[in-house]
């Protein structure tokens, strides 16, 4: 299977000799430290693969700040223990337990393919994620719950909508997690859920009070 490597695309080989010409070693002991004392991340995103989503420049961070993970629609399954492959489960294991983070932030977005995608699926107009051979249908079926809650809202953009159920349901999954539950009960770790209007700029904050999203 090896032939099956090439190298990397020159663009991205000019671009990587350009970073580690000035921004590593403008700033190599930062670097050196991170290596040396390990990573010590103040929080973890849980945000879409979407390559629009740009975590770290949204909020300033710097390399060391944020334990993040991806997947498709920023979603979370229930908490389930069976000895099979989990690997947003495992993130957030390692966050909670190993790096002890002080705050978990769930962060959607606008114009989410997956949650288009999960919308479609539901009402029956993508019946090729229902086919058992689709991974991503099957990811999208965690967001069903949310989807059935937006249909009895019969909102006026129901796709947007969604949008924010994802994290709402991936917020309610993550307190399925014993562990999870515990950090919160102790005060070590908060929750957050969050939605971004990308074409805008802006952030959305979801306060469990008033089960609404406001604008930051």
């Amino acid at each position: 299977m090896r032939e099956h490597a090439k190298p990397l695309p020159s663009y991205l080989v000019g671009r990587y000799r350009g970073w580690h010409a000035t921004s590593y070693t403008e700033n190599r002991a930062w670097y050196r430290r991170l290596a040396e004392e390990g990573q010590r991340p103040r929080s973890m995103i849980i945000a879409c693969c979407d390559s629009r989503v740009h975590v770290t420049s949204m909020f300033g961070a710097d390399q060391g700040e944020f334990f993040i993970h991806r997947n498709i629609a920023n979603l979370v399954p229930q908490f389930t223990p069976d000895g099979d492959h989990h690997g947003t489960s495992a993130a957030v294991e390692y966050a909670v337990k190993n790096l002890r983070v002080a705050h978990m932030i769930v962060l959607g977005h606008s114009s989410c393919g997956g949650v288009e995608g999960c919308h479609a699926m539901c009402s029956g107009q993508a019946p090729e994620l229902e086919e058992k051979t689709s991974f991503t249908g099957a990811w999208l079926n965690l967001l069903r719950p949310g989807y059935e809650r937006v249909t009895e809202r019969n909102p006026a953009d129901p796709v947007t909508e969604l949008e924010r159920e994802a994290v709402k349901v991936s917020l309610e999954n993550l307190m399925t997690f014993p562990f999870v539950r515990e950090a919160l009960d102790d005060d070590r770790m908060t929750l957050h859920g969050l939605r971004h209007d990308i074409s805008e700029g802006l952030l959305e904050q979801y306060d469990s009070a008033t089960d609404r999203f406001e604008t930051i």
